[in-house]
């Protein structure tokens, strides 16, 4: 039957149907969602349960540790308590036990570096090691002379080993050469003054018993021996006993100067060769120790200070050779012709000494003259005379005014305060020392000078 009203309505039974059925399903999936949101709300609400019995567990078992905690830190603190009390009855006891600061007052503060005390301990310690250091130079004083002499040579030596390079040769095998040469060089004066000596030594022995005669025929000295007895003085001295054994002992002293001059020359040889093979090197090290913004400038200062030395020591060894292949050519002409070489090579080493040098091989030579004759000797001693004069104004300034260029007032005065410090040696070094000292003050203290 169809209610009044709806006789347009198109549903049907089997529709209603459907739809009841689809509205029954989609409860029944409702419900069940809901049983299962409850289902799993119990398992939280058991978890955090169980959580809650842990946490009370942990709490139980803190409790119980602070309580241990607490007990020994008590027992720990009732024991230090009772040591303390010990240690106070000790030192009221024992006042060797006390600590300054409860029984002898608080200690003061530490000492300052401007105490009077404190600046003379240091000052006196620094005193002792100067002085000490001062005492080992000059025990060493030997030592460094023979390194600066040394050094001094392989500088010098140091062009000639440049030029061979120049000449194809390797470095190793140039200073070879150079070092052979010098060697033979040596050898070659020993060979030519050794005889020369040994006659002079025979002549004098010869000639002693003659020269005797001619003293006791004197009648001015037969005057003199009548008022002073000198005469009987030097046989009494002569037949002395003790006169052997201080003979004796000026032999030894002889001998052991001749040992260490050997020695020293030996030694000298050995350095010159190792400076000189290792010259580069050598500088590359110490040109190392600058810093680097600088190093190019004192580099180029350091070869040119080289450099003066090198040409200082070529230009003496070519006045030198002047000086001894004139008087070669002269003793040739006054008849000294036996001893023209050794003295030749007597006079060119002598000159290598500033100021006295030449001096020296002048009277040497003049001694020599006299022994051959009066105005032989005389001769000679004029010619000594006259070159010196043309070598110090005309031959030594032409050949040092490129190697060194200084004045010769400060010439004189570097030679005379090397002199006076270190001998001959310092004599010899003091104008190449200068002539750097010189370049170092223009390039450097005269530049910052002017800039400033």
């Amino acid at each position: 039957m169809t209610p009044s009203g709806d006789d347009n309505s198109t549903a049907t039974p089997e529709q209603d149907l459907a739809e009841a059925a689809r509205e029954a399903k989609a409860a029944a999936a409702e419900a069940e969602a809901a049983a299962d949101k409850a289902e799993q709300s119990a398992d939280d609400a058991e978890k955090a349960a169980g959580d809650a019995a842990e946490s009370a567990e942990d709490a139980d078992e803190s409790e119980a540790e602070s309580e241990a905690t607490a007990t020994a830190e008590d027992k720990d603190a009732a024991k230090a308590a009772a040591d303390s009390s010990d240690e106070n009855l000790a030192s009221e006891l024992l006042i060797d036990e006390r600590h300054p600061d409860v029984g002898m007052g608080a200690p003061g503060p530490p000492l300052r570096r401007s105490n009077p005390f404190m600046f003379g301990f240091f000052a006196a310690l620094g005193v002792l090691v100067a002085w000490g250091l001062w005492n080992a130079l000059g025990q060493a004083r030997s030592v460094l002379i023979l390194l600066l002499v040394s050094m001094f040579i392989a500088v010098g030596l140091n062009p000639l080993v440049e030029w061979f390079m120049r000449r194809g040769l390797k470095r190793g095998l140039s200073v070879g050469v150079v070092f052979l040469l010098m060697i033979l060089a040596v050898a070659g004066v020993g060979f030519a003054i050794v005889p020369v000596v040994t006659d002079q030594i025979d002549s004098l022995i010869t000639n002693a018993p003659e020269w005797l005669d001619l003293l006791t025929k004197s009648k001015t000295l037969n005057e003199l021996n009548d008022r002073y007895q000198f005469i009987q003085k030097a046989q009494d001295y002569i037949q002395d006993p003790a006169l052997a054994q201080r003979a004796f002992g000026g032999i030894l002293g002889v001998g052991k100067v001749v040992a260490n001059a050997l020695f020293s020359g030996f030694t000298i040889l050995i350095l010159t060769l190792y400076f000189l093979a290792s010259l580069p090197s050598v500088k590359r090290a110490a040109y190392s120790l600058v810093p680097a913004s600088r190093r190019t400038r004192v580099a180029i200062l350091g070869d040119e200070v080289l450099g003066r030395v090198g040409g200082y020591v070529s230009g003496q060894f070519l006045v030198a050779a002047c000086a001894g292949f004139f008087m070669f050519v002269f003793l040739q002409i006054v008849g000294l012709r036996e001893y023209a070489l050794a003295l030749a090579i007597v006079v060119m080493f002598t000159a290598f000494i500033p100021m006295v040098g030449g001096l020296i091989g002048v009277v040497i030579v003049a001694l020599i003259g006299f022994t051959d004759g009066l105005w032989t000797g005389v001769a000679c001693l004029a010619y000594g005379v006259i070159y010196q004069q043309i070598e110090n104004y005309v031959v030594a300034p032409r050949i040092m005014r490129r190697a060194v260029d200084i004045p010769g007032a400060v010439t004189v005065i570097a030679a005379l305060l090397g002199g006076a410090l270190l001998g001959v040696v310092g004599a010899l070094l003091a104008i190449p020392s200068a002539a750097a000292i010189l370049l170092i003050i223009r390039e450097v203290w005269v530049r910052k000078a002017d800039a400033s």
